[in-house]
């Protein structure tokens, strides 16, 4: 059986229980719950939840050995599964999110913001099985026509092509815009208040040293309360605390401005766009892919851009390019690095080059990366369509097709592949640019 919008939480804290549940069915959700995780393996045997909230420590089996099994099981495998624990040591978080758990909560918890997270996956879930439906109906449709279809194979495969691309870009662009905009309101305000917080901080600092001139002899309560909360370090600490918290504000709103960047919807029409901007903005989405791992130190990306003028293109979609390029660049290092050390990659670092260049009326973009390369045999199948080098379940094969589709039938460009085993391999994009 299966209910609208229903949350089961696992925790052996009634409490927890309690707050959690009035907060979600105060939002309209439907709660259950179970105290360990035998208890929500049994439940789960009747019910299927829409999201599971699930503590780590639990009496019996704890939170991580119950995601494994939830996740092991067929019929319990798509449920997401927030953790939420007191335990906030990285560790701990990338064991679960391995496990198959999509997010986590810290303890103690916002209640604005777990609510914000359960309607954000719960949400995320309904789309992603409207897609799945959609996607189960244009494949049963396309077999109860194949017998009428007197087209050919190559004329099927682009129709087919052409409806994947359309719908993944609009659900992409609605996620990632979606996410962007929401985002950025507290924000601006955050960054506002910070502002503000600064200043009457300055003031009260101000303040507190007037009394210490003119009233050099406090009272006993006074001088005892200063060391208690080590005074002179507070007022030296907290505008540094704040400034700190003014960076990491100012860093969201550069990825805030990236997701509205790559999100940008497609008119009927082409616009102008920056190919820079583009390309930034994806590498900026990607960059928790980019960063060091306990395995490799950090992907290195080198840009070298060129001053190019604008071009004319669908940006939703050239950008959709950017990040196919870019990723299938991260996936070929990553799986260059298999059974090398981190000392032998550390010796020969892992790097992508961007590089821009104009060439008479030609806009040129190269992706290079250092990775495991192709051979001429994989370079001649890669643009068609389900064709692909990857494990199965890593990968479509419509993404370069897609790609190369964008490119050359969207916008009269060129798609270039070069490649060396073991050395790595240089995707080139040649566009028109716009006449002075």
């Amino acid at each position: 059986m299966s209910d609208q919008n229903l949350v089961l939480i696992v925790d052996d804290s009634t409490t927890n229980v309690r707050i959690l549940a009035d907060v979600l069915e105060t939002a309209g959700f439907s709660v259950l719950s179970a105290k360990s995780g035998e208890d929500a393996l049994q439940q789960l045997e009747t019910i299927l939840p829409d999201l599971i909230v699930l503590d780590v420590l639990l009496p019996g089996i704890d939170g991580f050995a119950t995601c494994d099994r939830i996740k092991s099981n067929p019929l319990t495998q798509e449920i997401p599964i927030i953790f939420m624990t007191a335990l906030a040591n990285a560790e701990d978080k990338v064991k679960g999110l391995h496990l198959g758990a999509i997010d986590y909560i810290t303890k103690p918890f916002q209640q604005v913001e777990v609510l914000a997270r359960v309607k954000t996956h719960i949400k995320l879930r309904r789309q992603t099985q409207q897609l799945k439906d959609l996607n189960e109906q244009l494949e049963q449709r396309v077999a109860e026509r194949t017998h009428q279809l007197s087209r050919s194979l190559n004329d099927l495969q682009q129709a087919q092509l052409q409806l994947v691309q359309q719908e993944k870009m609009s659900m992409l662009g609605q996620l990632v815009s979606g996410i962007g905009h929401e985002i950025n309101n507290p924000l601006n305000s955050m960054t506002g208040n910070l502002r503000h917080a600064e200043r009457y901080l300055r003031r009260l600092i101000y303040h507190l040293h007037l009394y210490e001139q003119h009233y050099p002899n406090p009272a006993e309560a006074i001088v005892h309360n200063a060391e208690e909360i080590d005074l002179p370090f507070l007022m030296q600490d907290l505008p540094r605390l704040l400034s700190t918290l003014g960076v990491a504000t100012e860093r969201m709103n550069h990825i805030s401005r990236a997701l509205r960047t790559f999100s940008r919807s497609d008119n009927d029409n082409t616009i102008e766009l920056n190919l820079q901007d583009g390309l930034d903005s994806t590498l900026l989405l990607l960059q928790h892919r980019l960063n060091p791992t306990p395995e490799r130190p950090a992907i290195q990306i080198t840009r070298d851009y060129a001053d190019l003028p604008p071009v004319l293109c669908y940006p939703g979609q050239l950008n959709q390019v950017f990040m196919n390029l870019l990723a299938n660049a991260i996936d070929a290092i990553e799986e260059a690095n298999q059974g090398r050390s981190y000392k032998e990659i550390a010796a020969n670092p892992n790097q992508i080059h961007v590089i821009t260049e104009l060439q008479d009326s030609t806009a040129i973009v190269r992706i290079r990366d250092n990775g495991i390369g192709m051979s001429e045999a994989t370079q001649q199948d890669i643009f068609k369509p389900s064709f692909t080098t990857k494990p199965v379940g890593k990968g479509t094969g419509l993404g370069l097709a897609i790609a190369h589709q964008i490119i050359v039938e969207k916008h009269q460009g060129k798609l270039i592949c070069e490649s060396t085993p073991a050395v790595g391999t240089e995707f080139t994009i040649k566009l028109p640019v716009l006449a002075e």
